[in-house]
């Protein structure tokens, strides 16, 4: 994966020049933030005093808001990336940055596309801030990115002896509950008032989560097919090794790279051929070119491509029609049942 390198305290001095006009920049025309945010802004009274949480990731924002259910009202809930942009192109704006300032809560990923926040919550004005960082939160449960056999290797390189962890921790059900019960934690902590109700809420999802892992476990234990050949970047690890499966990609999770090698391509060609698959899995938003370069090098009949969602690019048109963590695991859910017959 690419490293981000941000100009931090240019960011900062637009922050100041910004002092003068509160939290909204005057040029709204040209911030992408305005354009990139979803906010829940306070619509009725309540006993506790409004708060705000910032979120990197779409996963993190439908967390906090299922884990807040009704008092979302309260509560001013920004996600930062919600123009469609995933979170190895994220760029923060001026503007990113001084809500991520005065936030009470912010969660974010953790990962080497997240070396901008180190900088961010230095120059926080905000000292009683509470952060999540969700790879901190999983521990050793984190897993060091893995380039499997077959892989193009990234022209990134990292220093001699750095290790870089697999990011796409959200693609975990059970990550999910894990890291939901964090941020229910650090919620109760700032509105002890409504402590009750956010763990009812949180109980109620946790309960869901359950629900739908083990819906895929027990697809996965009913299935002969126990490999998925995916003709492009491959951010599901996580996912696979929760339910025993193995995998074959073009690329790791966070590569930059967009064009597979020959060897690569010949590769996953015959990888299909030796397992017999029937299908060849892309995230969304591919172009498809290379699994369909690995299907038509491979000389096999009727394969068929199929998308899994890795819920890295959901924008709030996506929010606006109903998009959920669970709905979109759930047609990840669809997808494999309609595969692993």
């Amino acid at each position: 994966m690419f490293k981000k390198k941000i100009g931090i305290y240019a960011l900062t001095f637009a922050m100041a020049a910004m002092g003068m006009t509160g939290c909204s920049s005057g040029s709204s025309g040209n911030s992408a933030s305005e354009l990139s945010e979803v906010t829940t802004q306070s619509a009725n009274n309540t006993s506790s005093e409004p708060f705000s949480v910032v979120c990197t990731i779409f996963p993190e924002y439908d967390w906090v808001r299922e884990i807040l259910g009704d008092h979302a009202d309260n509560v001013d809930i920004s996600y930062l990336l919600d123009s469609g942009v995933d979170l190895h192109n994220y760029q923060p704006t001026a503007d990113d940055i001084m809500k991520i300032s005065t936030c009470d809560l912010f969660v974010y990923v953790g990962g080497e596309s997240d070396e901008w926040v180190e900088d961010a919550l230095a120059e926080a004005t905000n000292k009683d801030m509470k952060v999540i960082n969700l790879m901190d939160v999983l521990g050793d449960s984190a897993k060091v990115e893995e380039l499997k056999e077959g892989m193009q290797e990234s022209e990134h390189e990292h220093e001699e002896g750095e290790e870089e962890y697999d990011e796409h921790v959200w693609l975990s059900l059970k990550n999910a509950k894990v890291l939901c019960a964090e941020i229910e934690k650090n919620i109760e902590a700032i509105d002890s008032a409504n402590a009750a109700d956010y763990k009812a809420n949180l109980d109620s999802y946790i309960a869901k989560l359950s629900e739908l892992d083990n819906s895929f476990q027990t697809l996965v234990d009913g299935s002969s097919v126990k490999a998925l050949v995916f003709g492009d970047r491959f951010p599901f690890r996580y996912f696979v090794d929760d339910y025993g499966l193995d995998y074959f990609a073009a690329f790791i999770g966070c590569s930059a790279e967009s064009e597979a090698s020959f060897e690569t391509i010949m590769f996953l060609s015959d990888k299909i051929n030796e397992l017999d698959c029937n299908t060849v899995f892309t995230l969304e938003n591919s172009n498809k070119d290379i699994a369909n370069a690995v299907i038509n090098n491979s000389g096999k009949k009727s394969v068929q491509i199929a998308e899994l969602n890795s819920l890295q690019s959901v924008s709030k048109d996506d929010i606006s029609n109903g998009a959920s963590y669970i709905s979109l695991m759930q047609k990840n859910y669809d997808v494999l049942a309609g595969v692993m017959k």
